[in-house]
């Protein structure tokens, strides 16, 4: 029913810069707060910044001032802008949404977390 795919992974030198997109596709009611999420090799998935529908932001605070992320609506998309990358920002970075998924012409379902299925990131020289 209902898709988020991430893009924009890879290996880039400490310091560098990437860019993650994540649309989320499907039977779309609405979509509320979305959000990365990273996952360091062996260790629990942690947020790293949300965004809601309204715009207001929220981040980790071992990102804040090097990422940002931003949202397009009319697209169903978000952004995170990586800039400064540290080894330690190496992680299979995740896409979440809540989402209500239409079941209906005039009904939904209740709010529920969506996944994507991650992109990796590898920062390294």
């Amino acid at each position: 029913q209902v898709q988020l795919v991430e893009s924009g992974g890879g290996l880039v030198q400490p310091g560098g810069s990437l860019r993650l997109s994540c649309a989320a596709s499907g039977n779309i009611f609405a979509i509320y707060t979305m959000g990365w999420y990273r996952q360091p090799y062996g260790q629990q998935r942690e947020l790293v910044a949300s965004i809601t529908n309204g715009g207001s932001t929220n981040y980790a605070d071992s990102v804040k001032a090097r990422f940002t992320i931003s949202r397009d609506n009319a697209k169903n998309t978000i952004y995170l802008q990586m800039n400064g990358l540290k080894p330690e920002d190496t992680a299979h970075y995740y896409c979440n949404a809540d989402i209500r998924v239409k079941n209906g012409p005039y009904t939904y379902t209740p709010r529920r977390d969506y996944w994507g299925q991650g992109t990796q990131v590898t920062v390294s020289s």
